[in-house]
């Protein structure tokens, strides 16, 4: 199988016979070639007595923490190789995770993104509103989540506007005239979720003012820890939301920078979806066996896309519930799932860190 193949599989049309059968052979080609590639993850095969010419089941794959990330520069390339360096927003004092992507990886990661975007958005781009300020994006070729994230979303719009200030205040000028002009036609908003509820909708009510934004599309991620903290959930985001500017169609998503490219979208049922080209395992934390249908436990997530560092097979620091596979309501094909937050103790990440609150 070509390396590149999954880039044309049908996002959510596979059944989970033929989802486990291509996802196993692309991900035992990705062990070996970071077994080779990478002395750091050679190691850690070492250590787990995992022998790679041997083919494993998607439980098998082994996982690499997450964490280790923060703490070593870990890349399948040579540093001649490196195209751009993305990096986790992380909070004061925390290290950020480094993840070195090569032009390969790169462009894996920019059209599996295409791929599932599309099917929310569908492929014509929309007039874009952005809930943030242009100076994120500066740097192109050193990124954090948070730039990363609105330069590869801002793909899918035109004629964007950005709603704040770079001191973070909302240019309420600028969003009021996108919205006059756009009235009438289907518009594309994103931003990461704390900064939606903290510089957005916290500013309209303060200010007594309502948006018509009843043709858009809302997707959003990040900062779901802070605001559970202050006891917002989904629900509460969604109505608020939904009050100070008409939107319907809000769509949260979970992913990371470590595995970007392979997010996980909210359906209508409320339910975070995985793509046929990424899958998430599970694992009880006493002995990280696999935790059954409708079980809490630590979630693994493995995808095609990472070729040039071993971020294929990921344990997070995240709590999740797999809540059943080819059955949504949506209509969906594969697993889907909700996110509790964070494993207790766990290192808390940034708001751009792409995390989602409860969903049920």
């Amino acid at each position: 199988m070509q390396t590149n193949e999954f880039l044309n599989w049908p996002i959510y049309s596979f059944s989970k016979e033929e989802k486990r059968t291509r996802l196993e052979e692309l991900l035992h080609s990705l062990t070996v070639h970071h077994s080779i590639s990478c002395n750091l993850y050679e190691n850690l095969l070492a250590a787990r007595d995992v022998k790679v010419e041997n083919k494993l089941s998607l439980e098998k794959v082994p996982f690499f923490p997450v964490r280790l990330f923060k703490l070593f520069h870990i890349q399948s390339i040579n540093n001649k190789d490196v195209f751009k360096v993305l990096t986790s927003s992380g909070t004061t004092g925390q290290v950020p995770s480094k993840i070195f992507l090569d032009k390969e990886t790169s462009n894996f990661q920019t059209h599996a993104l295409v791929k599932i975007v599309q099917e929310f958005l569908g492929k014509n781009r929309l007039p874009m509103l952005i809930i943030d300020h242009p100076n994120v994006i500066k740097d192109r070729n050193n990124f954090s989540a948070r730039g990363a994230g609105i330069l590869g979303l801002s793909n899918f719009g035109r004629e964007h506007v950005y709603a704040l200030n770079e001191d973070m205040s909302l240019n309420i000028d600028a969003v009021n005239d996108f919205c006059e002009r756009h009235k009438n036609t289907n518009t594309f908003v994103f931003g990461f979720t704390f900064i939606i509820w903290q510089n957005f909708v916290l500013e309209l009510e303060r200010l007594n003012f309502s948006l018509n934004l009843q043709n858009s599309i809302f997707l959003h991620s990040g900062g779901w820890k802070k605001l559970q903290d202050i006891a917002v959930d989904n629900f509460t985001f969604k109505e608020r939301l939904n009050k100070v500017c008409g939107v319907k169609k809000i769509h949260n998503f979970y992913g990371m920078v470590e595995q970007v490219g392979s997010i996980f979208v909210e359906c209508i049922q409320g339910y975070l979806h995985t793509p046929a080209f990424a899958e998430i395992l599970v694992r009880d934390p006493l002995d990280w066996s696999i935790k059954p249908n409708g079980e809490m436990g630590v979630v693994q997530v493995l995808s095609c896309i990472p070729k040039s560092y071993p971020g294929h097979s990921l344990l997070t620091e995240d709590l999740g519930t797999i809540h059943g596979e080819d059955n949504c309501k949506c209509g969906r094909l594969g697993k889907y799932f909700e996110i509790h937050g964070r494993i207790p103790r766990a290192e808390v990440r940034g708001c751009s860190d792409t995390q989602v609150s409860p969903t049920k």
